[in-house]
């Protein structure tokens, strides 16, 4: 669950919210609509205990129009790169580490390295790319570990660091406009991104039941603390207005500050390798999720996207998910490359929650089964709906604040409308409705036929969907 965004986003949280103590407020926020998040994901996985996440919730819930939540949802799943922001700081630490001037290219070259070097990791073995991720997870705990402790011994003075007394006036430069408080909150969220991964692949996870109830609120509790300890010891050693400038490589400046120049530069090695790790993470999950959409019959190719061939891993689902990272990565304009990535990841997976959220409130109102003959809806874990509506109401929030005018200062793009996220965002989903009018109802009409799902075997072993036209009488 722990990703690069506790290494990269405090600075951007603070210069939102102007102030430390707004920007600590918006972290406890953010770990709360996390918490509610991972209740209603919960009760789903937990009800429901198969591969798939939010595609199999939303397709439970919403049945009609036929293939149109799950045609949405393709598109969304297929057109956005997860990736690609990872190895944007990946990028800039290792520049930084080297002393090099980050530049537009050069930042983009190395990312678009990291990226590449995950994709092939992965696309020839997964043993082994499980194996150096899980590595470099324990690295980017003790490199979090390290931040808590140093910034706590420098707060009680045991440091020769300059006190920035960052807590005297902890609330002085507070601006708290809607615009700034939600974006804020889109960085904070992204950091807990990774509450939902399990139920992706609860099929491949033993006693899955057991293990969500027991290993998500544990971690997400962890987690929280040490995001919350970590922003303490930032406010600790490095000066506000410090922090304001230092962008993504607040860590950087952190270690600097502690440690000096040279411990800097190989703190800053391993921040990036912390980095790496969560690239390796990401490009598989999504890669995992590209083939399960893939294996239901939806996309075009679905059998190559689907297949694991030619070594046994999602091959074509990574190659996917890189290309379209690679593509979002490159893209954007000097300087707005990682924010414009957060957000377009961000507000489409806030448009998804809203109806998540919404289907379990649904099934309380109203239970019904697979066949939808009503039956009592008793998953073995409850989120409650007092959590649910929570969960509801702060991604309606996150949804529609983005859209009013930031304050002078306040937009974090230098050369991109600040509305851009989300029309490019709800563009996606517009993507997917017109694939399914055209693929389930245009066609079909114009060809003369139906669409009829049958399950399949292959001789990779994989089970899937394909459609196969029939005639209309």
């Amino acid at each position: 669950m722990i990703g690069t965004g506790i290494f990269s986003t405090p600075s951007t949280i603070l210069a939102l919210s102007g102030s430390v103590g707004l920007s600590l407020f918006i972290w406890v926020a953010g770990m709360l609509i996390a918490a509610a998040g991972l209740a209603t994901y919960m009760e789903f996985g937990t009800g429901l205990p198969r591969n798939g996440g939010e595609k199999n919730y939303l397709e439970y819930v919403f049945r009609k129009p036929r293939f149109l939540v799950t045609s949405m949802y393709a598109m969304y799943v297929v057109l956005l790169g997860w990736a690609g922001s990872n190895s944007v700081v990946f990028g800039e630490y290792i520049l930084s580490a080297a002393e090099i001037e980050v530049t537009r290219w050069n930042q983009r070259g190395v990312g678009l390295a990291c990226i590449t070097a995950a994709f092939l990791i992965h696309g020839f073995s997964v043993k082994w790319g499980l194996r150096l991720q899980n590595l470099l997870g324990i690295i980017k705990l003790l490199i979090l570990l390290l931040i808590i402790i140093s910034g706590f011994v420098a707060l009680g003075g045991h440091l020769k660091v300059e006190k920035p007394n960052n807590f005297t006036n902890a609330f002085e430069g507070t601006t708290g406009s809607a615009y700034g408080v939600v974006t804020a909150l889109y960085n904070v969220i992204w950091s807990y991104i990774g509450y939902s991964n399990a139920n992706y692949a609860l099929s491949e996870t033993k006693n899955p039941v057991k293990t969500l109830k027991m290993a998500a609120p544990t971690a997400l509790a962890i987690v929280g603390v040490l995001y919350m300890l970590a922003n303490i010891a930032y406010f600790a050693a490095v000066p506000k207005e410090e922090i304001m400038t230092s962008g993504r490589i607040l860590a950087a400046s952190f270690f600097r500050n502690v440690f000096g120049p040279r411990a800097e530069r190989v703190l800053s090695v391993f921040v990036a390798l912390s980095a790496f790790g969560n690239v390796l993470s990401v490009i598989f999950s999504q890669g995992r999720i590209v083939q399960e959409i893939a294996r239901e019959g939806i996309l075009p190719f679905s059998r190559l996207w689907a297949s694991n061939k030619p070594f046994n891993t999602p091959f074509m689902g990574l190659f996917e998910h890189w290309l379209v990272s690679v593509v979002i990565m490159l893209a954007p304009p000097p300087g707005d490359a990682y924010n414009f990535i957060l957000n377009v990841i961000s507000y489409p997976l806030a448009v998804i929650n809203v109806f998540v959220s919404l289907a379990l409130l649904i099934l309380y109102v109203r239970p019904f089964s697979g066949d939808r003959h009503p039956q009592h809806w008793a998953p073995p874990f409850r989120a409650t709906w007092p959590v649910v509506l929570f969960f509801l109401l702060s991604n309606v929030y996150l949804v529609i604040a983005p859209f009013v005018p930031p304050g002078a200062g306040q937009n974090v793009y230098k050369s991109l409308p600040y509305y851009l996220h989300c029309v490019v965002g709800i563009a996606f989903f517009g993507a997917g409705a017109i694939y399914w009018l055209i693929w389930a109802h245009i066609l079909p009409r114009i060809g003369g036929y139906r669409l009829i799902r049958e399950q399949i075997v292959t001789d990779d072993g994989w089970s899937g969907s394909v459609f196969r036209r029939v005639k209309r009488e």
